[in-house]
């Protein structure tokens, strides 16, 4: 069991002249395998909520679960990919993926197949040697995401990790990652502000609200992928596709909505029909 489980979350920060309120009370489930992506305007609170997951912040009033454990600091059965790749810059990419394996105590010799196998599951063959400012952007983060799939997480928690590359080496990142995840199933929090990545990449699609930051509105895209086989088609035929669209439109009318006004209805879940 590997699902994630806010209930009544609060967090407010003190600053200069009181309390800063980023999170309402939110409450969001993510079943166990399940792909979920948050979008919302900036300063919503979507970080805050992965933070808290992840264990590296913890909420003013409320409960975070991670697989029916409550959260109390970062632990193995969770793993974040951040927007930097926050590799380390004197080591290798072979040993840069290793170095989890390496600090729970795992050999060298033990731990050289499963650093070989993901070289060559995020198509890094060639590469291992190769230090991060000799790869490109796209590469570095491959690496990171290899570096997080070694250690076998319950939950993935990805925090923007295509933000900071080019549009064709985004979309290609996208398509590695459904490859990835359909191989190896994983809980996963997804945060982004592309609509269209969202769309494309998660079973559910979390719309929230600001500020403070509350879940607005959750759209479920599952149902549509199964039926129309997206994880089959390249990223741009699906892209085109009218249920693709129809969602992606729906979302950006929630976010614009968000972004004018705060619904303090509680959430819902919306399916989308074909």
């Amino acid at each position: 069991m590997s699902g994630i489980a806010f209930t009544d979350v609060t967090r407010a920060f003190e600053r200069k002249g009181g309390a800063f309120q980023a999170l309402e009370p939110v409450t969001l489930h993510v079943p166990d395998g399940e792909f979920v992506a948050i979008v919302g305007p900036s300063g919503c609170g979507k970080t805050t909520l992965l933070r808290l997951a992840a264990g590296l912040d913890h909420p003013t009033t409320g409960s975070v679960m991670v697989g029916g454990r409550a959260v109390t600091g970062p632990g193995p059965d969770r793993a974040v990919v951040f927007q930097q790749f926050a590799l380390l810059p004197w080591k290798t990419v072979r040993q840069n993926i290793g170095f989890g394996l390496k600090c729970r105590g795992m050999s060298d010799a033990e731990a050289r197949p499963l650093v070989e196998r993901y070289l060559a599951t995020m198509r890094l063959e060639g590469h291992g040697d190769s230090y991060p400012h000799q790869l490109s952007g796209g590469m570095q983060q491959r690496v990171a995401i290899a570096r997080s799939f070694i250690l076998e997480p319950e939950v993935l928690l990805m925090d923007e990790p295509f933000g900071a590359l080019d549009a064709q080496t985004r979309i290609e990142m996208q398509e590695e990652l459904i490859r990835l995840t359909a191989g190896q199933r994983r809980t996963v929090l997804f945060i982004t502000h592309s609509v269209e990545e969202a769309t494309y990449l998660a079973d559910r699609v979390v719309v929230m609200a600001g500020r403070p930051g509350s879940v607005r509105e959750i759209v479920d895209v599952a149902s549509l992928r199964k039926a129309e086989r997206w994880a089959e088609r390249p990223v741009e035929e699906v892209m085109e596709l009218d249920s693709f669209i129809r969602i992606r439109t729906r979302l950006w009318r929630l976010l614009r909505s968000a972004g004018a006004h705060r619904d303090d209805a509680a959430t819902h879940t919306l399916p989308i029909a074909s």
